[in-house]
C-alpha cells in the first residue's frame, strides 16, 4: 500500500488557526464505518449518539509548556529549545534551532539566567541531550518561562494556553495535545456519565513524531516513533467489563486507541500496563478492543489518516474527508471532529 493512497487536496484556509469560543460547538461529522453513510451534527449532540453501557477512553496527558526561547551564553545568538523526552537527572532530549550553532558543550540561558543549560550530546537523529540547571521545581520554572508548543501549521498566537489542554488533563508529559479531547467540556462529560456512559482514562505522552510526515513510498517501510503510555487497573477493569456486558469501547483520539491496542491480549482483554509503544495501525489491522472512534481531521498522507482508514476503510475515509472539505469543516488540531461509529441513530 502506497503513502500516496492517503493523499487528498486540502485548501489552506480550512486549517483552523484558533479554537472556537465554546469547546463543544465544533461540528461533528458522523461516519458509519461499515456503510460509509454520513451525518452532520455538532459535538454537543454526542449524547444522542452514545448508549448507556458504552465506555469512553480518554487520554489524560497534559502538554508541557515545552518551548523555551533563550540565547547561547555568554552573549550568543537566539536559540529555541523544544523539550521532547525526560531522560532523568535533569537531562532532556530536545529539538534545537538553529541546530548548527548549538554543539556539544554549548551553554544556554533562558529568562535572564533563571534557567541555564548545557548541551551534553548531539544524537544521530540531530536531537540534543541537554542538562538543565535551575532552582526549585522544574515544572514550575517551565510554567513561568515556557510556551505552548503548537503544531507547525498553526501560525496564530494562542491567547489562553488552557485551550490547548483537555479539561481532564492531569499527567504532564506531552509535546502536543491529544486534540480529539479538546471538544469536551466538563458539563458534557457529566451529561454522558449521567446517562450511563463510563469514563476510562489512559495516559499516552504525545511526541512530536505525531507530526512527522511519512517519507517512504510504501507505508510498511515507515518507522513509527515511540511514545510512553500507561493503563491503570481501574481503566482495564472498566474496559473489560464494558466488553463483557455488551457495551462499546469508544476511544477519544488516536492516542487512546493506540494505547489500548498496544496492550490488549489477543482476546481483547486488558490489564494494568505501562511502557513504550510504536504500534503502527494501517488498513488490514484487526482491532482487538476498539469499537468506535472520536477523532479530528488529520493531515494528508499521515499515519493518523492511515489509522482511521484501518477502522472505516480508506475509501470511506477519503470520501468523508472530501465531504468535510465541501462542507467547509475546520481541519487539524483546533478544527472540527469526526465520530466513526457502527450506526447513525440521529440523521439531523
Amino acid at each position: 500500500m502506497k503513502t500516496s493512497d492517503f493523499n487528498f487536496d486540502l485548501p489552506e484556509e480550512l486549517i483552523a488557526q484558533t479554537p472556537l469560543e465554546r469547546r463543544d460547538a465544533s461540528r461533528l461529522l458522523v461516519l458509519d464505518k461499515a456503510t460509509g453513510e454520513t451525518a452532520h451534527m455538532h459535538f454537543y449532540d454526542l449524547p444522542k449518539l452514545l448508549r448507556p453501557g458504552d465506555c469512553l477512553v480518554l487520554n489524560d496527558s497534559r502538554v508541557l509548556p515545552a518551548r523555551l526561547l533563550g540565547h547561547r551564553a555568554p552573549g550568543g545568538g537566539a536559540v529555541e529549545v523544544l523539550l521532547l523526552i525526560d531522560r532523568g537527572e535533569k537531562v532532556w532530549e530536545c529539538l534545537v534551532r538553529p541546530g548548527r550553532k548549538v554543539r556539544t558543550g554549548a551553554k544556554l540561558s533562558f529568562g535572564d539566567g533563571a534557567l541555564t543549560a548545557e548541551v551534553t550530546e548531539v544524537l544521530e537523529n540531530g536531537n540534543r541531550l541537554i542538562r538543565f540547571d535551575y532552582e526549585g521545581i522544574f515544572l514550575e520554572t517551565l510554567e513561568k518561562l515556557g510556551k505552548m508548543p503548537l503544531p507547525p501549521y498553526i501560525k496564530a498566537e494562542l491567547n489562553d494556553p488552557e485551550r490547548y489542554q483537555t479539561v481532564y488533563s492531569r499527567e504532564v508529559g506531552s509535546a502536543a495535545a491529544p486534540t480529539a479531547g479538546l471538544h469536551f467540556t466538563r458539563e458534557l462529560l457529566a451529561e454522558l456519565q449521567a446517562m450511563g456512559v463510563r469514563l476510562a482514562y489512559v495516559t499516552l505522552h504525545v511526541g512530536l513524531g505525531t507530526f512527522r510526515p511519512v517519507k517512504e513510498d510504501e507505508i510498511t517501510d515507515h518507522e513509527m516513533h515511540s511514545e510512553y503510555c500507561m493503563i491503570s487497573k481501574e481503566t482495564s477493569d472498566i474496559i473489560n467489563n464494558t466488553r463483557k456486558n455488551g457495551g462499546r469501547v469508544i476511544c477519544v483520539g488516536t492516542t487512546s486507541c493506540r494505547t489500548i491496542e498496544s496492550w490488549a491480549a489477543e482476546d481483547g482483554t486488558l490489564k494494568e500496563s505501562a511502557g513504550w509503544t510504536n504500534i503502527f495501525i494501517y488498513p488490514g489491522y484487526k482491532f482487538k478492543v476498539l469499537d468506535c472512534l472520536i477523532t479530528n481531521f488529520h493531515l494528508p498522507e499521515s499515519t493518523l489518516v492511515m489509522l482511521v482508514s484501518a477502522l472505516a476503510g480508506r475509501e470511506h475515509i477519503l470520501s468523508a474527508y472530501q465531504e468535510a472539505i465541501e462542507q467547509r469543516y475546520r481541519f487539524f488540531s483546533f478544527g472540527d471532529a469526526m465520530f466513526i461509529t457502527d450506526e447513525i441513530k440521529d440523521k439531523r
